[in-house]
């Protein structure tokens, strides 16, 4: 696995219950913060295989990102269930859910 793809599935098992990350929060803690879309190719890549929690991350708006009817209701569902808040349009208040997960130490050789 790459450095970088390891340090985005580190800080994504460490968002929390009821807590979410956008896609470039978890890049930036990374170490890449442009790399947005990495983060979404790594999560559609790897979360079942490394038991992401997935449901965790969102757009840089707080919007569920995922468009595919049964994969963005299952998202909603989960969120909701963890207690997150989600408006009708799909948004997360994000100044009251967004994570801060520790400081993850980017300088990997």
């Amino acid at each position: 696995m790459q450095p970088f793809t390891q340090r985005v599935v580190e800080v994504i098992r460490a968002i929390p219950p009821g807590r979410v990350m956008t896609y470039g929060q978890v890049a930036g803690e990374a170490g890449s913060p442009r790399a947005a879309r990495q983060v979404v190719r790594i999560l559609h890549s790897m979360s079942a295989k490394y038991e992401l929690p997935w449901h965790r991350v969102v757009n840089v708006k707080g919007e569920i990102a995922i468009q595919e009817d049964e994969s963005r209701f299952l998202q909603i569902a989960i969120l909701t269930e963890e207690g997150v808040d989600i408006d009708s349009n799909g948004r997360i208040d994000l100044e009251k859910y967004r994570a801060s997960v520790p400081h993850f130490d980017t300088k990997y050789n």
